[in-house]
């Protein structure tokens, strides 16, 4: 496992547990939907980033393709997620269209994380 592997499992696992905590807030408090659809995405591209670490570590795919996707999907899901979140919390946005340019590269790293599980990995 590269440094870059560990780096982004870490970051996931950062996600995931920024997830749990949103949804604490969300049930203890009126963090409403917009926070709510904050915490749903952080918990359910946590484990996608973690496997395509795991993938391109384990030599499954090809690795920076791979790794290309789930570091868009990280950063797809600061934006995105990071904006409701600040915007729930404070009503302040992060910056003007950060959601929509994060759900954007959200769906550009699903769509290279279907490439890389299409294009055969080097042996």
């Amino acid at each position: 496992m590269t440094g870059l592997d560990r780096l982004l499992a870490a970051l996931a696992a950062l996600a995931g547990g920024l997830g749990v905590a949103a949804s604490a807030a969300v049930a203890h408090t009126s963090g409403g939907e917009t926070l709510k659809t904050a915490a749903q995405f952080l918990l359910f591209h946590a484990p996608a980033i973690i496997a395509l670490t795991g993938f391109a570590a384990a030599g499954l795919t090809r690795g920076a393709l791979t790794r290309l996707a789930a570091a868009a999907l990280l950063v797809g899901l600061a934006l995105f997620s990071g904006d409701l979140a600040l915007l729930a919390l404070t009503g302040q946005a992060l910056f003007p269209m950060a959601a929509p340019i994060g759900g954007t590269v959200l769906m550009a790293g699903w769509a290279l994380a279907a490439v890389a599980a299409l294009v055969p990995a080097r042996r």
